[in-house]
């Protein structure tokens, strides 16, 4: 499990961190603050759906502006330094209209930084790149630590506390950027245009897929810890089972530089898509039963964890050379950003219209569309196999 002694492990490590230890704070309970602040859920759907929405150009933008001046740590810096002072922005006013742009602002520079630094670590990592959950997995375990101490914190204090405990994350995430060295990609002369990458079918439809399943995350990243709370949970039980997610998550990211070799990349995609329809619709109809609920968070290691790292791995095979800030950029984009963005405003938008247990069956119904894309048009070669595998 080990990586190589000359890959600035701790420093790679600690970026994850703190990056997604301000996702445990931002998702879970930014829902919870804007609910304290009176939005209705058709507002809380915007708000929540601005920050994924910026996914969809953001990265793009800044992963081409690293791929052409070749510094992407100096570019990752930057979009740190200015997530930080944007998000300051909601200090001043609540308004629905000042944090709609304060939170534009925010994750235009905030969603921009992820992509370059997973580019930036798999080079690093170099032929140990199927070990990259090795270091990503600092991050969810970031993300528990916040989720399960806020839990607590703001059920002794008040989420209004959530603004400045975010603005602390983001501030160490900047910090972190710091200590970590730049890296560049091996330049490949002659490359193809990044337009005739993203046109072969098989890259086509894995974006496609990308972009269902952060879409059926829309009712989950949007509304899970209010749907919890409307059903009697306290803040500090939220914040346990969103742990209990990621702390399954942890453990495929240990499995997963095996899992990668033996398993392959196309059969992880397929149990992927299954299993999160399977916890979709026990979130949704299982809901006081607290012990469905925890069993439910365990498929986070399948929807999140192996989806993810085999994702990632994926795009630094199909996009190579001067493309992969681009390529890991159009991943986020269409997933993170557009999917999620679709996935959060139609939960805003239906919350308040339909059941809720159907609300979460939409969005099983949209994996398993994804699991039949990746059934009929995601194979590969031989040769493209062992590549994707790591």
């Amino acid at each position: 499990m080990r990586v190589s002694s000359t890959t600035p492990y701790w420093r790679l490590s600690s970026f994850y961190f703190f990056y997604f230890a301000s996702l445990g704070a931002l998702i879970p309970y930014w829902s919870l603050y804007l609910k304290s602040l009176d939005y209705s859920a058709q507002s809380i759907g915007i708000l929540m759906a601005i920050i994924p929405a910026t996914k969809i150009f953001a990265p793009y933008l800044w992963g081409w502006l690293a791929d052409r001046t070749r510094h992407p740590i100096t570019i990752i810096r930057m979009a740190n330094l200015l997530a930080v002072v944007a998000f300051a922005g909601v200090f001043v006013d609540t308004g629905f209209i000042w944090l709609s742009l304060v939170l534009l602002a925010f994750s235009f520079f905030w969603n921009s930084s992820l992509p370059l630094f997973e580019a930036m670590t798999l080079n690093h990592l170099g032929d140990d790149e199927h070990r990259y959950s090795v270091v990503r997995l600092w991050g969810s375990l970031g993300f528990i630590m916040m989720v399960v101490l806020l839990g607590e914190y703001f059920d002794m204090t008040s989420i209004d506390r959530a603004p400045l405990v975010i603005v602390v994350l983001l501030a160490g995430i900047l910090l972190a950027s710091l200590i970590v060295p730049e890296r560049l990609s091996t330049h490949h002369e002659g490359q193809v245009p990044i337009i005739h990458v993203i046109r072969e079918p098989v890259v086509l439809a894995f974006l496609l897929v990308c972009f269902l399943m952060l879409m059926s995350h829309g009712p989950y990243y949007t509304f899970y810890s209010i749907y919890l709370e409307s059903h009697g949970y306290s803040r500090g039980m939220i914040g346990l089972l969103w742990a209990i997610g990621v702390m399954a998550e942890v453990i495929v990211f240990l499995m997963m530089h095996r899992l990668l070799q033996t398993v392959g990349a196309r059969q992880l995609l397929l149990v992927s898509f299954v299993l999160t329809a399977v916890r979709w619709l026990l979130i949704g109809f299982f809901v006081d039963n607290l012990s469905v609920l925890f069993f439910a968070q365990l498929f986070h290691a399948f929807s999140f964890g192996v989806f993810h790292a085999v994702s990632i791995s994926l795009v630094h095979r199909f996009f190579t050379g001067q493309h992969q800030g681009r390529g890991q950029a159009l991943y986020a984009s269409l997933s993170f950003g557009a999917g999620g963005a679709a996935g959060s405003l139609l939960s805003g938008l239906l919350w308040d219209q339909i059941d809720h247990a159907w609300l979460f069956s939409l969005a099983a119904a949209v994996a398993v569309i994804a699991f039949l894309v990746v059934w009929r048009f995601i194979h590969f070669t031989t040769h493209q196999h062992t590549s994707s595998a790591g």
